[in-house]
C-alpha cells in the first residue's frame, strides 16, 4: 500500500525524511553509479539514516548554531541528501550553489549569506574560487569530497588553507542517532540565490512549510507511488529538481536514481528505465533534435511515417481530453504504435508514465510530437519565489498552450498590465538581507508579483503571454535580465545599440548596430576591414562583450553576435518614443539573422 507523508506528519523537511525512514525503513531510496567500483549502487532508507547521522556528528565539530548558514557546491548524488538532511535536523540554513557558477558569483553568495561551512565536490572548485572569496571572514570550514590526492595550496602557493579537510578526515564512520531539533515548519530551511535584475543574485528564502506544502500539493494532482522510479539529473541547486524532483518523491516513498552526467542521458535513460521524467524545455530539445537530425538522414517515407504517427497520435490525445470528434484514423495507432512511436519512447526506457517540463517555455512543436508519440509532457509554472510550483496540467486536463491550473491550496489572479498574481502557503518569506526588493514583489497581503503577464481562462488554465520586465527565460529555466546586459554590454564605445536574445533558447546572442565612428577607429587600429563582416569580425566583438558581461553568470554568456546595417530608431520603428527597444519588433524585423544564430540548436 503506498503512504503518502502528509505536511502534518512531517512537519519540517527533515521530519519528512525521519517519516519516511520509520515507513519504509528497507525500501530503495537512491540508486547511483559508483565510479570506483564501476557499477550501479543503491542505499536504503535505513541506510541514508546512518549516514545523515555521520554528517551531523561532523557538523557538531564545527560549534554551528540553529540558523547559522552552510553551503552546497556538489553535482546530484546521494551525499548532496546527506548533507541537507543533517544539517536541517540540526536547525542550519542550507544555501545550494550550481557546480559551473563562476567563482566571482560564488564569493557573492558566500559573504551575503555569511555561510560558514561549504562542502564542495572537487579540489578544482576550490581553485577556482579560492582567491575570489579570500574576503569571506564568515567561512571556517571547507569540506572536499573529492579532493583527488592531497589537499592543495591556495593559487598563490604562500600557505596552506587551513580550513580545507577532506570528507574522509572530517567525518566519523559511526555516530549517535539523527537529531531533529526543529520542529518548527515557519522556520527558515533554506536561501536560494536567484538572478536579480542588477546583475547580482537574491537570496529567495523558504522555510520548511513553504517547500513541504508545495510538494504535498504536486503529489495531489500528479500522483507519484512506492513503485515509481525518477532519473534525476536537473540540478538541485534548481528549485524545479529539489522540491519536485526530491522531496516529493521522498514524500511518497519513490526511488530517485542520480544520472551519471546529461552526456550519459541517454544511456542512463535505458539502464534505469525511469517511470518519472522531470525537466526543463533544453532536454526535450535535445531529444526532438536527435530524431529530427535521423529523419534527415533518412528516406523521406521514414519522414512522412513519422510525421503521421505524430498527427494520428495528437489526434488521439485531443479526443481523449474531450476537445476533437472521434476519427476513422485512430483505427491504425496499433500499427504506428508498432512501427514509429513504442520504437521512440524505448530509447527513453519505455516506462514513462509522467513527463513533466518547467522552468521556461516548452515550444508547442515539441510538445506536440512527444504527446502524439504518447508521451503526454505535462508542463507548468514555477519561480523558485513560490517553491517552485505555481500551476501544472493534469492528464486528464492537459492544454499544451497553457502552463495548467495552480495546485491545491494557490491562488493565482491578474494585476496591473495582467500581471501573474500568485498567494499560497508556498510563496517565500522574503529576498535574504533585501528588504527592498522583498517590497517591490510582495504585498502585505501575501501577493507574489511574478513579473509574467498572463491570461486565465475560464477553466482557471493559466497562460503565459510575456513578460513585465522583459527577463530572458533560457530553455534551462535559467533568468537573464537583458537590460542590464546591455548596459554592460555598451560600456565599449564600437556598440551603438544592443540587444541581447534567448527567450525559450539554450544560449543567449545579441544583435548590434555599430558605431561607424568607434568601429572605424579599431579597424584601423588593428589592421582590419571595418566593413568586413567574417568570423574574426564576430569573433573581436565576442570578446569584447564577453569581457564587459563578465560579472554576470556562467550561463549568461553570450555564444554568438550578429551585426546589423541599418541603426534601430524611433522612425523605423525600432524604438519607441522614449527611445527603448521595441524587442518584439526587432526580432521581427530581423528574424532571419536570428534563425541563422540558432541553426542546429
Amino acid at each position: 500500500m503506498n503512504h503518502v507523508i502528509s505536511v502534518e506528519q512531517a512537519k519540517t523537511l527533515d521530519g519528512l525524511f525521519g517519516e519516511r525512514v520509520r515507513s519504509t525503513p528497507q525500501d530503495e531510496a537512491y540508486r547511483y553509479f559508483n565510479d570506483q567500483h564501476a557499477a550501479w549502487e543503491t542505499y536504503t532508507w535505513a541506510q541514508m539514516n546512518v549516514h545523515v547521522a555521520n554528517w551531523q556528528a561532523a557538523f557538531d565539530k564545527e560549534n554551528l548554531s540553529p540558523g547559522d548558514r552552510v553551503a552546497i557546491m556538489m553535482r546530484n548524488r546521494p551525499e548532496w541528501v546527506m548533507f541537507d538532511q543533517a544539517a536541517m535536523g540540526l536547525g542550519l540554513v542550507v544555501v545550494p550553489f550550481y557546480v559551473e557558477d563562476r567563482a566571482d558569483n560564488i564569493s557573492y553568495m558566500l559573504a551575503d549569506a555569511g555561510v560558514r561551512l561549504l562542502v564542495l565536490e572537487k579540489a578544482g572548485h576550490w581553485r577556482e574560487i579560492c582567491e575570489a572569496s579570500s574576503h569571506v571572514k564568515s567561512l571556517q570550514c571547507i569540506v572536499l569530497v573529492e579532493p583527488n590526492g592531497e589537499i592543495e595550496a591556495d593559487p598563490s602557493g604562500e600557505t596552506d588553507d587551513q580550513r580545507l579537510v577532506t570528507l574522509k578526515d572530517w567525518i566519523p564512520s559511526e555516530a549517535n542517532a539523527v537529531r531533529h531539533i526543529n520542529d518548527d515548519p515557519y522556520a527558515l530551511a533554506t536561501v536560494i540565490y536567484t538572478s536579480g535584475t542588477t546583475g547580482r543574485p537574491k537570496g529567495v528564502m523558504l522555510n520548511h512549510h513553504n517547500i513541504l506544502s508545495n510538494a504535498y500539493a504536486g503529489s495531489q494532482v500528479v500522483p507519484v507511488s512506492s513503485d515509481d522510479i525518477l532519473l534525476s539529473f536537473l540540478p538541485l541547486s534548481h528549485t524545479f529538481e529539489r522540491t519536485v524532483g526530491y522531496y516529493l518523491p521522498m514524500m511518497c516513498g519513490a526511488t530517485i536514481a542520480y544520472a551519471r552526467s546529461i552526456a550519459q542521458l541517454q544511456e542512463d535513460l535505458l539502464i534505469i528505465r525511469p517511470t518519472i521524467l522531470i525537466s526543463v524545455p533544453r532536454i526535450y530539445e535535445r531529444i526532438y533534435a536527435g530524431i529530427r537530425a535521423k529523419l534527415a538522414e533518412g528516406p523521406q517515407f521514414a519522414r512522412k511515417l513519422f510525421d503521421f504517427a505524430v498527427d494520428v497520435g495528437y489526434s488521439r490525445f485531443e479526443y481523449r481530453q474531450k476537445r476533437a470528434a472521434w476519427k476513422p484514423s485512430f483505427l491504425l495507432w496499433p500499427l504506428l504504435n508498432k512501427l514509429v512511436a513504442a520504437k521512440l519512447m524505448s530509447k527513453l526506457g519505455g516506462r514513462l508514465r509522467h513527463a513533466m517540463s518547467g522552468g521556461a517555455a516548452l515550444s508547442a512543436e515539441i510538445s506536440r510530437v512527444f504527446i502524439g508519440l504518447g508521451l503526454p509532457i505535462l508542463q507548468g509554472y514555477g519561480m523558485t519565489e513560490s517553491s517552485p510550483t505555481v500551476c501544472v496540467n493534469r492528464h486528464d486536463d492537459n492544454v499544451p498552450s497553457s502552463v495548467g491550473q495552480p495546485i491545491p491550496g494557490v491562488e493565482v489572479r491578474l494585476g496591473e498590465n495582467n500581471a501573474l498574481l500568485i498567494r499560497g502557503p508556498n510563496v517565500m518569506m522574503g529576498y535574504w538581507n533585501n528588504p527592498e526588493a522583498t517590497r517591490a514583489v510582495l504585498s502585505e497581503d501575501g501577493w507574489l508579483n511574478s513579473g509574467d503577464v498572463a491570461s486565465i481562462d475560464a477553466q482557471r488554465h493559466v497562460t503565459i503571454t510575456g513578460r513585465l520586465k522583459d527577463i530572458i527565460v533560457l530553455s534551462t529555466g535559467e533568468k537573464v535580465p537583458p537590460g542590464d546586459m546591455e548596459a554592460a554590454i555598451l560600456r565599449d564605445p564600437v556598440f551603438e545599440q544592443v540587444m541581447v536574445i534567448g527567450e525559450s533558447r539554450s544560449y543567449l546572442c545579441v544583435l548590434t548596430v555599430l558605431n561607424d565612428k568607434n568601429w572605424q577607429k579599431y579597424a584601423n587600429e588593428h589592421s582590419l576591414d571595418a566593413n568586413t563582416r567574417d568570423e574574426t569580425t564576430e569573433e573581436i566583438l565576442l570578446d569584447k562583450i564577453t569581457y564587459e558581461t563578465r560579472e554576470f553568470p556562467g550561463y549568461a554568456r553570450i555564444r554568438k553576435v550578429a551585426v546589423m546595417a541599418e541603426p534601430w530608431t524611433v522612425d523605423n520603428e525600432m524604438l519607441t518614443p522614449t527611445l527603448k527597444l521595441r524587442r518584439s519588433k526587432i526580432l521581427e524585423q530581423y528574424r532571419t539573422e536570428v534563425e541563422k544564430l540558432y541553426e542546429g540548436h
